[in-house]
């Protein structure tokens, strides 16, 4: 690496291999595919990582209940991941698996030195453990994990870490950026939890003292557990494993080297780290932000520079997992859109080559139907692999347009096919096409030499030229967006701002209609054929790292040749105008975005269905889990909603513990259904604090709340906006269910309910609150 090339080392987190993968496993990978490829053009030296994580209890049961070993069941999940990862074109340049021998060492040496530091000491604990998600949970027996399934009691002799000592550090290095932790709303989510649990009126006192957090909020964490044997050995004790938190986090360090005596590795490991990016989902934030940073200090390890937390991928308005069954697999998307396209080039050569580009909607001049193509070779009919990587990209597009990264957004099949279709196939896709057809028809395929005497002509174009040139720092502020992660402004402004303009300049300039004399026909022909060519080779390479293989197969087509290649050269990286040069000769046509038919929503909705759990008897590509262990049926509790907050037919989000007045014939008891205890149990009633509380816009009863859990905080919309203002209602402890599913209103995401009650006859709802102090995240019981 010269002294001039900056590296770039990013991660994903590695996925758990306890079911195979979905769309939201894509997002995260397609999201550092995108950072990479930006990264390798800009010159960088960039190493790319993911991954699985292979151990724990979850693991091992899953494993038994197959009635396989679990390592069978690891490998045969894993293969999958990294099967998909190739068949979509992902550029990861390592592939770490937590059961690989590699990866063992570096574990056990990360544990070794913690130990011999004294940062590890022996002990015994006795608490509540959430099997699904590894992680121990702070409650009385029976609490309810966030996978929303009760905890284990469990006692074991456990290996402690003193990560009690990293709460003020960490929070110093958060405050002070050191620790980059994005976006904010995570960042301040984690200086939460490492505060603690602060009243008003501590939060006062402790700030005199320059200390703002509770000494002793952070806990020591159990690293080891010794009731089952699925992980990796604390070694010279090994009759513990390592907790798969600890084993997990590593990766990013063993992939590259750590724990190697192979000078080649160490050399390797001192070159790319500290990470430079961990990409992450917003649920595992905890364990990037304070696990891991606390047991890379107690190493003596540098910190990665940057975390970035994305949300999730909603599909049904609820996070996408197996327990729910409302997994998208990302191979349903894959095989349809393939066919989509085998399908369109079916119908071009069965029409004939005069339908090689598609009629574009704009135009409906004649002399378009009698276009050729730009060259007598026959592109070749496209190969399964080249199916997979057009389907790819439409799902990288997909995902990063319409999802603000950092934010929850919503999956539907609905709405993958209408933004493909007023993006890509009428946007990008027809003006490449329209305008090479042209190109093809008026010079013979020959990008045309511009006369520079024509002043008239001059002045139009290069009024229209700095849509798409440097000049007025549009392009410039695009990127921007693009290396702040956001990556749907970027494609937004390139959608509607360059595409959207640069077409409606060609339908202005109408290069296919004839002028007053045929000299000025030919001038504009040239000038905006020109124009609209050089701007597509600008477009193009803008797009490149989120439409990889469409940019290539543009990129062929302008005459340019291999777009990896150019990326690799360094052509990509400064773009100025004037680079598509006259005389170049096109490539074979043939259409980059065919146009997709609303039945393509239902074979893939169908595809879903037919790929739901196989039974037990018949073949499969997954080791069968044990259905009651790992996929319990749906569980629902039904609760009266409040008829205050119904707007647009919308449920509220609020509880409402109805004021009965019982009169002479009516029975003092309230005629409801009674139910079991274990029927309330499922209930998870918490204690929460009001933090933030704001109005709506256009919502006359909704306010938008965010309530701290002690745990973690969450967004709620209640209905209560005729009752209470906002700023009565901060400050103040609540009762929330919170275990209830997201669900979204008004296209904000809603994640829990309050509990009120009903009072006097308009049904004013009224909070339960407390009159004295109560610990955040407290079960009522």
């Amino acid at each position: 690496m010269s002294e001039a090339q900056k590296k770039f080392y990013l991660t994903t987190p590695i996925y758990y291999v306890n079911a195979r993968p979905h769309i939201g496993h894509a997002y995260t990978t397609i999201a550092a595919d995108v950072i990479a490829r930006r990264h390798r053009l800009l010159g960088d030296d960039t190493f790319f990582l993911t991954g699985t994580d292979e151990h724990g209890q979850k693991i091992e049961r899953s494993a038994t209940a197959a009635g396989i070993p679990p390592q069978q069941f690891a490998d045969q999940v894993s293969a999958q991941f990294e099967s998909l990862w190739k068949r979509m074109g992902i550029t990861n340049d390592d592939y770490i698996r937590t059961t690989e021998s590699r990866h063992k060492r570096g574990v056990q040496k990360l544990f070794q030195i913690l130990r011999d530091r004294d940062k590890i000491y022996l002990s015994t604990y006795t608490g509540q453990y959430s099997v699904g998600e590894e992680m121990f949970i702070d409650g009385p027996p029976g609490t309810i994990g966030p996978d929303g399934k009760p905890t284990e009691t469990i006692t074991e002799e456990n290996y402690f870490f003193r990560l009690s000592e990293y709460q003020r550090p960490l929070i110093d290095l958060i405050e002070s950026g050191e620790l980059n932790i994005q976006p904010e709303v995570r960042k301040n989510e984690v200086l939460s939890f490492l505060r603690g649990n602060i009243s008003e009126t501590d939060k006062t006192e402790l700030s005199a003292k320059g200390t703002p957090y509770v000494p002793g909020a952070l806990k020591d964490l159990s690293i080891s557990r010794s009731s089952f044997k699925w992980g990796i050995p604390v070694p010279g004790d090994e009759k513990h494993v390592i907790y798969v938190w600890l084993d997990a986090l590593a990766n990013y360090m063993t992939a590259i080297g750590y724990g190697s005596d192979d000078p080649a590795d160490q050399a390797k490991f001192e070159k790319y780290w500290p990470a430079d990016l961990h990409l992450v989902g917003k649920e595992i934030i905890r364990f990037h932000c304070v696990y891991w940073p606390a047991f890379l200090l107690a190493a003596d390890l540098k910190l990665p520079k940057a975390i970035t937390a994305h949300g999730w991928l909603l599909f049904e308005e609820s996070k996408m997992s197996k327990s729910r069954g409302n997994i998208v697999r990302t191979e349903t998307i894959l095989d349809a859109f393939g066919t989509l396209l085998t399908k369109s080039e079916a119908d071009r050569r069965v029409k004939g080559t005069a339908s090689a580009v598609p009629q574009p909607p704009p135009i409906t001049d004649a002399a378009l139907a009698a276009v050729v193509p730009s060259s007598s070779e026959e592109p070749a009919p496209p190969t399964k692999a080249e199916q997979d990587l057009f389907a790819a990209d439409v799902i990288r597009y997909f995902l990063l347009r319409e999802i603000p990264f950092g934010k929850d957004g919503s999956f539907s099949f609905d709405a993958l096919i209408q933004r493909y279709n007023s993006d890509l196939a009428n946007g990008y896709g027809n003006l490449v096409s329209r305008t090479l057809s042209m190109i093809g028809k008026y010079f013979e395929g020959f990008i045309p030499e511009m006369d520079e005497s024509v002043t008239e002509e001059i002045s139009s174009f290069r009024k229209m030229q700095e849509t798409v040139n440097f000049k007025d720092g549009f392009i410039s502020a695009l990127l921007g967006n693009f290396e702040r992660g956001e990556f749907d402004r970027f494609l937004q402004g390139m959608s509607i701002y360059v595409i959207g303009i640069v077409d409606e300049t060609l339908t202005l300039m109408a290069p296919w209609k004839n002028k007053t004399t045929e000299a000025e026909t030919t001038r504009n022909r040239i000038w905006a054929l020109y124009y609209a060519a050089e701007s597509i080779r600008i477009i193009t390479a803008l797009l490149y790292p989120v439409m990889p293989y469409a940019a290539s197969k543009v990129w062929a087509q302008l005459g340019l040749g291999d777009i990896e290649q150019a990326a690799a050269n360094g052509e990509l990286k400064d773009l100025r105008w004037g680079g598509l040069k006259p005389g170049t000769k096109l490539g074979p046509l043939s259409p980059i975005f065919p146009r997709a038919d609303k039945g393509l929503i239902q074979i893939m909705t169908d595809m879903e269905q037919n790929s739901a759990t196989p039974k037990p008897t018949e073949p499969v590509g997954l080791p069968q889990v044990n259905i009651e262990v790992d996929n319990p049926a749906h569980e629902h509790t039904e609760f009266r909603e409040s008829p205050i907050s119904s707007e647009s037919a919308t449920p509220s989000m609020n509880l409402i513990a109805e004021t009965v007045h019982p009169i002479a014939h009516q029975s003092a008891v309230p005629d409801t259904p009674q139910i079991v205890i274990d029927d309330f149990v499922k209930i998870d009633l918490r204690v929460a604090r009001i933090t933030v509380a704001e109005r709506i816009p256009k919502a006359d009863k909704l306010l938008r709340l965010e309530v701290d859990l002690g745990y973690e905080k969450r967004q709620i919309l209640s209905g209560i906006a005729e009752w209470y203002t906002p700023e009565e209602l901060i400050g103040r402890n609540i009762v929330v269910i919170a275990n209830l599913a997201p669900r979204k209103m008004r296209g904000l995401e809603s994640h829990g309910m309050l509990l009120a009650a009903s009072h006097g006859e308009n049904g004013k709802p009224v909070l339960a609150t407390f009159g004295e102090d109560i610990a955040l995240g407290s079960r009522l019981r």
